[in-house]
């Protein structure tokens, strides 16, 4: 069981990843990523989520020097975006981040959607990176089950991470079970639904019970879902509270009713339709 806040799964290649993180998606450059990223860490956080398209991750990188936080004690993920999918542009576009981070090696490095055409490409950079030495772990987002086959066809090696939009109204049983079957660590994006869960009547009465927020109770099915999970929040308060999910346990019954929230209902793109 999760116990606290720098707790970690450990990931099919012996790297170890925090449980819970800190996303940055639609965080502004400049001084709202940094100090959301130095309060995340400040209170205890231990992993940060950017990615080239969200362009903040030279305030990421400035926010980890400004930490005092030794590098090594520190998970920092990023992905590459549609544009730069490709062998070489991949490996350009991985230099690119490290060099906006500020930082030498990534911990994990992802593809950021299933372009089609385009991904395998890149994935083979990300193994040439990986057998490198230059990243610690890689993996993919928004892959559905076919795109994850499709991958692991030619792979030399598989993918470590999926992460994929996940929430109690998008429990995506069929990715969820496929991964868990071939050992790849599932991780959640947008875990509150974009705050449209927070008035969900089911969820007040768990949170209620519990004497905890929605947000919490989310949070905490996703861990107990075996799910990493990386809620962003600008505010420290609010940072804070959302990882104060480590002292309270939902029952099977709390499981059971979350789960029947599922409507396969998402706030972002499908990754079958999605016009790259």
């Amino acid at each position: 069981m999760v116990k606290n806040l720098q707790d970690t799964t450990t990931l099919s290649n012996g790297v170890k990843m925090p449980w819970f993180g800190l996303g940055v998606f639609k965080v502004e450059e400049g001084s709202e990523v940094v100090e959301s990223v130095k309060s995340a860490l400040r209170n205890g956080y231990r992993s940060i989520d950017t990615a080239a398209i969200y362009q903040n991750e030279e305030g990421v990188g400035q926010a980890i020097r400004e930490s005092g936080i030794a590098r090594e004690e520190l998970f920092v993920t990023s992905k590459v975006w549609n544009a730069d999918l490709g062998y070489e542009s991949t490996i350009a576009a991985y230099e690119t981040s490290l060099q906006k981070l500020g930082l030498e090696y990534l911990d994990l490095y992802l593809i950021h959607w299933p372009v089609e055409g385009k991904y395998k490409e890149a994935w083979r950079a990300l193994e040439t990176l990986y057998k490198e030495g230059r990243v610690k772990a890689i993996g993919v987002s928004n892959f559905h089950v076919h795109h994850l086959e499709d991958v692991m066809k030619d792979a030399e090696i598989k993918p470590m991470v999926n992460q994929v939009e996940y929430h109690p109204r998008l429990a995506q049983k069929e990715v969820r079970a496929f991964c868990q079957e071939q050992g790849i660590q599932l991780e959640a994006w947008s875990p509150l639904m974009q705050g449209q869960l927070l008035d969900n009547e089911v969820l007040q009465t768990i949170a209620q019970k519990h004497n905890k927020s929605v947000a919490q109770v989310i949070l905490r099915w996703d861990l107990q879902n075996g799910v990493v999970t990386i809620p962003k929040s600008t505010k420290e308060h609010r940072i804070i509270e959302n990882s104060q999910v480590f002292d309270f346990e939902l029952t099977a019954e709390d499981m059971e009713a979350i789960d029947s929230l599922n409507q396969d209902r998402r706030v972002g793109p499908d990754p079958d339709n999605f016009d790259f």
